[in-house]
């Protein structure tokens, strides 16, 4: 990052934009620059105005306009950087524009660069070809161990803190805090120094909170803790076996070993089939973070913010990493790219095309899950190969998989499955969906409790055939989406029947 900085000072790029929240952490970096270049540094915002950095002390009030700071650059003879903060904010301003497009010209020809550092990226169109935009990349483990160090150094000190920390619990607090600020992990320290008195295992649960807090902040991705493994997904063995071969290839040694990182899946079927429950179960089944991306939050009615938001949340999944990213039913956020150009201005285009060109060309090891009820409505460059290493088809469970479900969620609710004939349930539910299986038996309870009783199988086959399940009030739609997945996509259970149940018992008669 440093030396990538250094070249384009050097190259003489007038104007550089740095996407960062982190201003001490860039001045540090860009004071270290500085010295090396030979060159001046000057810093700029609009509660001090403008002053060197070496002397803070000699602040000019009189600059905090930024059209007489503009002015003052413009006119200074100074090897020097200028840094302007939160310059963003003027940029819509007509008359700064139009100022840093003249200054653009003349730095071209000076020792002067000047340095826009703000958290988010606001370029008019006008100045696009005269900036250098870079992404200040979040704190890498060598700089949090480092902070970290420094901090325990400071504790030993205190004989009211209790420092309990061995190699392996230290790497993991480490990997734990990528992502974080310098800022934000010196305050998760200090948290859990105020808190318990104590830097121990228990502060790497402090800074994963820290995080969930980051990720909520963000707006547009929430973060999760599932409980859910595979044993808790009914059927889909394609998939699972598919998933469990993948498990460590996020190691170290399976980069060795020369096995590229999974990009991730698009699950497609039928509502209430399991593909949310598998993303969940993956998640803690290869033990990684798990984020949810709410594409309908990313879209806003400020002009440039959709795109900034979809960057941001790229952004916050890589420096989370290794992560699985959940996109549920992406098809209602991305849908209709064909008239965006006149229904948005072709922002929702925009940010498509940001989003499906990072899923190609991704270098950190986010694993995607896309899921989606409905694939005519996406675009057809989501389904491109390279966007995902494979499109899976969740079909409506069979019988054997019903069973499975059954079990599976009358376990949930403490009961013992052996005390029902899941068999003949299996059989009476064919065409319902896991998430309608679920429903038949919280029905079955509600009945049994209201009288006062134990549920039994009756319970739910009665609530079973009191239902008409979504494969046959959209039996065309379904008919339809299976008829594409034949040739388009992998299966994600294994075929199987078994023998016929005979129901006649269990009937009113």
């Amino acid at each position: 990052m440093t030396q990538e900085i250094e070249i384009y000072i050097q190259a003489r790029y007038p104007l550089i934009y740095l996407i960062s929240w982190e201003e001490e952490r860039v001045l540090k970096m860009l004071d270290k620059i500085a010295v090396d270049l030979r060159k001046m540094l000057f810093v700029w915002t609009q509660t001090q105005g403008l002053y060197n950095y070496v002397l803070p002390d000699q602040l000019d009030e009189a600059k905090t306009d930024p059209e007489v700071a503009l002015n003052h650059i413009a006119a200074s003879n100074d090897n020097a950087m200028f840094v302007l903060f939160d310059f963003h904010a003027f940029i819509e301003n007509i008359h700064v524009r139009r100022q840093l497009r003249d200054l653009s010209k003349s730095l071209r020809k000076s020792n002067k660069t000047v340095i826009i550092v703000a958290p988010a990226m606001t370029i008019p169109m006008e100045l696009s070809k005269d900036v250098a935009v870079i992404d200040f990349n979040l704190p890498e483990i060598a700089e949090l161990s480092l902070t970290f160090d420094n901090a325990i150094k400071v504790l030993n000190k205190r004989r009211d803190v209790t420092i309990k920390l061995t190699p392996q619990i230290t790497e993991k607090l480490l990997k734990a805090a990528q992502g974080l600020t310098l800022v934000e992990f010196e305050n998760v320290l200090a948290k859990s120094v105020v808190h318990r008195k104590a830097i121990d295992e228990l502060t790497i649960l402090e800074v994963l909170e820290e995080k969930k807090q980051m990720i909520r902040k963000s707006g547009t991705l929430e973060y999760f803790s599932p409980d859910e493994n595979f044993d808790q997904v009914g059927g889909l063995e394609n998939l699972k076996t598919w998933l469990t071969k993948r498990a460590e290839a996020f190691t170290d040694r399976a980069a060795a070993f020369g096995l590229p990182t999974p990009k991730g899946l698009l699950l497609v079927g039928t509502q209430g089939c399991g593909k949310s429950l598998t993303a969940k179960a993956v998640a803690s089944q290869w033990n990684l973070p798990l984020l949810k991306l709410d594409v309908g939050s990313v879209f806003s009615g400020i002009v440039g913010s959709s795109e900034a938001n979809i960057r941001q949340a790229i952004k916050i999944a890589e420096s989370i990493s290794p992560c699985i990213l959940w996109i549920d039913e992406i098809e209602k956020g991305f849908s209709g790219m064909g008239s965006s150009n006149f229904s948005d201005a072709g922002t929702a285009a925009r940010v498509f095309g940001t989003f499906t060109t990072w899923l190609q060309e991704k270098k950190k090891p986010v694993f995607v899950i896309a899921t989606s009820n409905d694939i005519s409505v996406l675009p057809p460059e989501m389904l491109r190969k390279g966007r995902f290493d494979e499109i899976f088809f969740v079909d409506l469970p069979e019988q054997i998989e019903r069973e499975a479900i059954f079990k599976i969620h009358l376990g949930k609710r403490n009961r013992q499955s052996d005390q029902f004939d899941t068999a003949a349930l299996a059989r009476l539910s064919d065409g319902f969906s896991g998430a309608e299986i679920e429903q038949a038996i919280i029905e079955g309870l509600y009945d049994a409790f209201e009288e006062n009783r134990e549920m039994i199988t009756e319970d739910i086959l009665n609530n079973l055939r009191s239902t008409v399940p979504l494969s046959r009030v959209m039996a065309e739609q379904i008919s339809s989406l299976r008829a594409w997945a034949e040739k388009r996509a992998r299966k994600a259970s294994r075929p199987r029947t078994l023998p016929a149940v005979d129901l006649n018992r269990f009937s009113d008669n």
